[in-house]
């Protein structure tokens, strides 16, 4: 399991491991991967600071990445407190039966926050600053191309930048901009992501932005088989999520419902919807999505104000223990992750699945 990749960010496998866990990142890059960081969780600058000199200290220097989420454009934004007066009144009050009436307790005192503002694009550039005062060797952004002026911020330090695209003309967009990578995120996956299934996305990209943009696939990627096709299909490594979610690396002491949860998930357990950030992503399904379906449920807010809306909700959710009650963003490949399984476990297993799947065609050709 070898590419170009690997000897562009001096890792043994081109496996790109998104996480909003410093352990499981650094024990990503430990195994010959490449761990991503998602910075969207830290409000504050110095919260990620200190992940990252976490991450510095206990890599073994090997190389990371961090994920942003800034939008090319800039919105306009105001203080957290004048976005939350933007907010419906009947939004908030549905929000709330609807916690009431899924037996959702409050948090303890003083444990809830106002909102991941990580959405805020003035947030996501003060983690760019704060992530290239550190040794990242990738900085890369959920929303497709970040401003033109960050993407030359990156360059200037010496640092490449991926971006997520969901359609042939997004990544095209994305490599006029500078950017170096491209990450084929298909229909599939957890998180944002569009509406083209991977098998046929990845190609689609790879065709488009030609042999000199190396593209990774994203979406429905969980095993050595998989991640064959997606080398089949023209792809020079992957871009996995999901499958880190289950892993013993990931801390989960906030509760257990989450790991519960995805553990006993199907590959079609899993929505498509915008009621976590405003902006389509997949999710669990849970009593939380259903609701959001029912006849009497408003419309969601965009982005950042949906979740600016739901960011308590969420918090409470996922503290407790209940997994029908649960908002976490998983792919579909959730089918595959149903047991717990230490980081280094999983790495050399899909190692050695490739290894075999590739021998296994070699035999037929």
């Amino acid at each position: 399991m070898h590419s170009d990749l690997c000897e562009l960010f001096g890792i043994d496998y081109p496996i790109f491991a998104f996480t909003p866990s410093e352990h499981v990142a650094a024990a990503v890059s430990k195994a010959g991967g490449l761990g991503v960081l998602g910075a969207v969780r830290f409000n504050d600058a110095d919260e990620l600071d200190r992940a990252l000199t976490w991450l510095d200290d206990n890599t073994d220097g090997k190389p990371y990445g961090v994920d942003v989420v800034m939008p090319m454009k800039v919105p306009t934004e105001g203080k957290a407190v004048d976005l939350k007066a933007m907010i419906p009144p009947e939004h908030l009050s549905f929000v709330e039966r609807t916690l009431q009436q899924l037996g959702v307790p409050p948090l303890p005192e003083g444990e809830g926050r106002d909102g991941v503002l990580g959405w805020l694009h003035s947030v996501a550039r003060s983690h760019v600053d704060v992530a290239l005062s550190h040794r990242p060797v990738l900085i890369a952004n959920a929303l497709g191309s970040p401003p033109v002026d960050v993407i030359e911020q990156a360059h200037a330090a010496g640092v490449k930048v991926a971006a997520l695209a969901g359609a042939a003309k997004h990544a095209l967009s994305h490599v006029r901009n500078g950017v170096d990578i491209i990450v084929a995120q298909g229909y599939e996956a957890g998180g944002h992501t569009g509406e083209i299934a991977g098998m046929v996305l990845t190609p689609e990209i790879v065709d488009a932005v030609g042999p000199d943009v190396p593209v990774l696939a994203a979406g429905g990627i969980g095993s050595g088989r998989q991640m064959a096709a997606a080398m089949a299909l023209g792809a020079q490594g992957a871009w996995t999520g999901s499958l880190w979610l289950t892993v013993e690396e990931y801390d989960l002491s906030a509760g257990t419902g989450i790991r519960d949860a995805l553990l006993a998930a199907g590959s079609g357990d899993t929505v498509r919807t915008r009621v976590y950030t405003g902006k389509p992503a997949r999710l669990l399904k849970t009593k939380w999505t259903d609701a959001w379906e029912a006849p009497d449920a408003p419309e969601p807010l965009m982005m950042p104000l949906q979740n600016l809306l739901v960011a308590d909700a969420h918090n409470r959710m996922n503290r407790g223990d209940d997994p029908e009650t649960i908002s976490m963003p998983a792919g579909q490949i959730v089918g595959r992750t149903n047991e717990v399984r230490p980081v280094a476990e999983v790495m050399a297993s899909l190692v050695k699945e490739y290894d075999e799947t590739v021998a296994r065609l070699q035999s037929l050709a």
